[in-house]
């Protein structure tokens, strides 16, 4: 898909269950589609010169492969001048939140790289591939256990918007011809990530009902507590002590369900990691928007009762380039002079 993307994209002018979705033309794949049973991502930096020798560093990063969804996109330190790029207006460094203890060898990058298949053989194939003009910053593998549940136990994905409602994924993930940013960001998404060691022995010895407090959700089923269904929506003007689902609960903190938070909702996709240190998740979600999206959330989080169980230590902001056959997607804009 991103064949014929390179520089000509980068250089003119200035809650529902996961399910298969229609991919609309705006946007890359890899964005709307369920989390894959294994991705792995990869953050580079470049270190070639020049527009022609970008151009041809996305194509091959970009190439398609049989059986992988590649998305590709950029990050903030790729617009400091090198290549006289126009920047995303949202694109910026990824700050630390509270309880953040970030490794600067495991975050940003001035282009990332997300691989998804059903198998490894097809991920291996594609990061095996000779690109020159690259260095690799970060990379990590992770994977979807069976049953979309999460190292934790839950479910995840639940309290996603719909990804087949265009109507919310144009409100929500794509940004749109006539928002505040250049003309050739028109049909791209920002992506964060967030890579968190999760402290899973700590999580192990509580009870179950301590664990579902945490969350605020049964674990076997899902549901808020107090509900018998995954997607029943909580009321949370009918316990507003947290008798049933508490103050610091991470589906109250996340999403408080009032007016103004349906503003800043995001579309997630997270998966599992294991290595030598321990387990994981690898956090990963799209939005119109950073501020109004992700880092709203993550600022209501903080405190939050899951705070004690997470240490988030690397990932970074990026912006996945439109596909090719967006309007403005043949130019990703030079800065203007003069």
């Amino acid at each position: 898909m991103l064949a014929t993307l390179g520089l000509a994209g980068l250089t003119g002018c200035a809650a529902e269950p996961d399910r298969e979705a229609p991919q609309p033309s705006a946007g890359q794949r890899g964005v709307l589609e369920p989390a894959a049973a294994h991705t792995e991502l990869v953050a580079f930096d470049v270190t070639a010169h020049g527009t022609d020798a970008l151009t041809e560093v996305i194509r091959t990063l970009g190439a398609p492969a049989a059986g992988v969804t590649t998305t590709v996109a950029v990050g903030a330190s790729l617009f400091d001048g090198r290549f006289d790029l126009e920047r995303p207006r949202g694109l910026t460094l990824m700050p630390s939140f509270r309880n953040d203890v970030l490794d600067p060898r495991w975050c940003h990058g001035d282009l990332l790289v997300q691989a998804s298949a059903a198998t490894r053989g097809p991920i291996d194939a594609t990061f095996a591939r000779t690109v020159s003009g690259v260095t690799t910053r970060w990379r990590i593998a992770g994977f979807h256990p069976s049953g979309s549940r999460n190292l934790f136990g839950f479910r995840e994905g639940s309290g996603n918007p719909d990804p087949a409602d265009v109507e919310l994924m144009d409100r929500h993930v794509w940004v749109q011809t006539g928002d505040d940013e250049p003309t050739w960001c028109a049909g791209g998404t920002y992506q964060v990530v967030r890579l968190i060691r999760l402290a899973t022995p700590t999580w192990d010895d509580e009870p179950t009902e301590v664990q579902e407090r945490v969350f605020g959700r049964h674990k076997d089923t899902n549901a808020p507590l107090g509900h018998s269904t995954e997607h029943a929506e909580p009321d949370y003007t009918d316990d507003p002590h947290g008798r049933l689902i508490p103050l610091d609960a991470h589906i109250r903190r996340a999403n408080p369900r009032t007016p103004d938070s349906q503003a800043h909702r995001i579309l997630r996709r997270s998966h599992s990691f294991r290595d030598e240190s321990g387990s994981g998740q690898i956090f990963t979600c799209f939005q119109r928007d950073i501020e109004r999206g992700f880092a709203t959330v993550q600022k209501r989080l903080a405190g939050e009762a899951l705070e004690r169980y997470l240490l988030p230590f690397g990932g970074g902001y990026y912006f996945v380039l439109p596909d090719t056959t967006t309007p403005g997607a043949d130019r990703i804009g030079r800065r203007a002079h003069g």
